[in-house]
């Protein structure tokens, strides 16, 4: 029990730092503190993805910090992608891998280190790193506390790790924000 200590200092944190409970809606009028397991969540397409915005810029005008509560079932992964922010993970439970490529200034990420990811394991994605995370354990989930800096992200997707960064398909704004987005657009006409 006392090795979960620093992740329940994490998620009271993260919580008292979030004033709205609801999607996509202004931080006025609601609860300090939010019961995870009420929040949001959604796949968005991705099968095996089950992603809960904790704190988001959109949802709840966090401008500084995203957090994000994400579970990969077995065989699952992000994207090869790389974002303009840093990205701290806390695995939370599970085991996989992070395949990283530290070269932004080349023509394309290139081969990527390898990295075994496991319960209590904490690592960080330098800006604009090609990263991608595997859940390769075959009979667990791997369960990650995401963080963010700079939201929104947007982030450049690659088919492969020697796609050229110039071909990387710029998606923005990411799955879990389009909804927000789309809700606080205004037609100009």
């Amino acid at each position: 029990m006392v090795g979960l200590r620093p992740h329940f200092v994490l998620v009271f944190f993260v919580l008292s730092a979030i004033s709205d409970a609801s999607h996509c809606s202004s931080t006025q009028g609601s609860s300090l503190v939010r019961n995870i397991s009420e929040l949001p969540q959604d796949n968005y397409g991705r099968g095996g993805l089950s992603h809960i915005t904790v704190a988001g810029s959109f949802m709840h005008g966090m401008k500084e910090v995203e957090v994000w509560l994400q579970t990969f079932s077995p065989g699952t992964h992000t994207p090869i992608h790389r974002h303009s922010c840093e990205e701290i993970f806390v695995v939370l439970k599970g085991s996989g891998t992070l395949y990283l490529a530290s070269d932004s200034h080349g023509k394309h990420p290139g081969t990527p280190q390898e990295f075994s990811i496991f319960s209590n394991s904490t690592f960080h994605i330098p800006v604009n790193d090609a990263h991608q995370v595997w859940n390769t354990n075959r009979h667990e989930d791997l369960q990650v506390l995401v963080t963010i800096s700079r939201p929104p992200v947007k982030v450049f997707i690659y088919e492969d790790w020697f796609m050229p960064h110039t071909a990387a398909k710029l998606k923005y704004p990411y799955y879990w924000d389009e909804e927000c987005v789309k809700a606080s657009r205004k037609d100009e006409l």
